[in-house]
């Protein structure tokens, strides 16, 4: 199966042929060229994918330890609370980060 990018958007098709139309901009099938890095996007996908899904669990981590900071009920708690914001915190921007980068590398679709 190749991987197709559009040349107008960015968009990526997996498939034998390139889609009729963009499902994103609405191109026609002839912007669509065979993507160059099809094997290191496909690499990529799997850590893509994981990176999204620990920044998802990290935010209803962060939703729960914010009703522990709210709620004050034992000091302790909060410390810990806080603690798991300032980490949660930090990972979510390290994986956006690292995100940025494997799209500028060309490392997403």
């Amino acid at each position: 199966m190749a991987v197709w990018k559009c040349a107008v958007c960015g968009y990526i098709h997996d498939g034998d042929e390139p889609p009729e139309s963009c499902p994103k901009c609405g191109a026609p099938k002839e912007q669509f060229k065979e993507a160059e890095n099809a094997e290191l996007i496909k690499q990529s996908r799997k850590t893509n994918e994981m990176h999204v899904a620990i920044m998802g669990l990290y935010a209803k981590v962060q939703k729960w330890a914010k009703i522990i900071q709210e709620d004050k009920l034992d000091p302790n708690c909060v410390v810990i609370a806080d603690r798991v914001m300032k980490d949660t915190t930090e990972t979510i921007q390290s994986i956006k980060a690292e995100l940025e980068a494997h799209m500028k590398k060309g490392k997403w679709g």
